[in-house]
């Protein structure tokens, strides 16, 4: 299915100093508005429409204007279990921002999560593609160690959360501490992860390939990766978490079985190889819902998705 994406309002100027952050003055709740489209599943026009407050903090994590994040942290004490967010869009800089995630990021921090919703250098951008966007999304979870201490950030406590693209980029962040030294990705103390949440993401980017034009109009995982997977074989296996199996964190998958973006039965795929390589894994499924509703805090899906990050993140004895 191809999708006519809606662009959402470019950002305002972003700060550049990494240790310098703005706090953001808080906004009413908007009104809740529908999650469906006239088709019966919601798009990208709805899933970018839905209400969000500005963050309470934003960091630069790097130079770059797209090297920042935005941070929402709860109004007690803390420590603050933490969420990282990564938003999808293709991949691509045209498609979508962080803002598509503010949502769930405004509905984990009203349950005493906090959340760093991360942007990164994306196609169309200098310095996205290979390796810029995933050194960014790497780069960007690490920045947690510097903001840890000034937020009561409980580092013991951090999941990775991600939408499509993200997704896939959540799956990666969870499996970098496996990349072989010699690998441009490769970081020598990368954040411990507990958990990662994928909201039907891919986690094999060759596997994806078939499927790209439908979703994202264009040959976006030769673009992303710099060649095809016969070209650039390295690049494939550091990019695709089905390939450093086991990851060694506790995994969750959600798919919708209507989605028509990114087929559930890559996430089956996935689930089987983990599983048989001794990873905790589980794919949850929703029968109603496409690719968007998943990554809605206002769907009938969030009660399901919301209790599983809680759970991740719940003290252990």
């Amino acid at each position: 299915m191809k999708m006519k994406l809606w662009i959402p309002s470019l950002l305002g100027s972003l700060m550049t100093a990494s240790l310098f952050a703005q706090k953001i003055s808080d906004q009413p709740k908007a009104p809740e508005l529908s999650v469906v489209s006239a088709a019966g599943l919601m798009g990208p026009p709805e899933f970018q429409a839905l209400p969000s407050k500005p963050a309470d903090f934003r960091y630069s994590y790097g130079p770059n204007a797209d090297q920042f994040g935005e941070l929402r942290v709860p109004s007690n004490t803390g420590p603050h279990p933490v969420a990282i967010l990564i938003h999808g869009g293709c991949w691509r800089a045209d498609y979508s921002t962080l803002r598509d995630l503010a949502p769930m990021a405004d509905a984990l921090k009203a349950k005493g999560i906090a959340t760093w919703n991360i942007e990164y250098r994306r196609l169309s951008q200098s310095g996205g593609g290979w390796p810029g966007t995933y050194l960014d999304v790497g780069k960007g979870a690490d920045y947690l160690r510097i903001i840890a201490e000034r937020h009561r950030l409980d580092l013991s406590r951090v999941i990775l959360v991600g939408h499509s693209a993200g997704g896939h980029l959540a799956m990666w962040a969870a499996s970098r501490s496996r990349l072989a030294a010699g690998s441009p990705l490769h970081v020598n103390d990368p954040l411990p992860i507990r958990g990662v949440v994928n909201l039907a993401g891919t986690a094999d980017m060759e596997a994806f390939i078939p499927f790209e034009q439908d979703a994202c109009a264009e040959s976006v995982v030769e673009e992303l990766l710099g060649g095809k997977p016969f070209e650039v074989p390295e690049h494939y296996e550091q990019a695709s978490a089905i390939r450093r199996l086991p990851i060694g964190v506790s995994q969750i998958l959600f798919w919708g079985r209507k989605d028509q973006v990114v087929p559930m039965s890559l996430g089956e795929r996935y689930i089987n190889a983990a599983k048989d390589a001794g990873d905790s894994v589980r794919l949850i499924a929703f029968p109603t819902v496409g690719h968007f509703e998943i990554a809605s805090p206002f769907s009938v899906t969030w009660p399901t998705i919301e209790s599983e990050i809680a759970l991740l993140l719940q003290k252990k004895p």
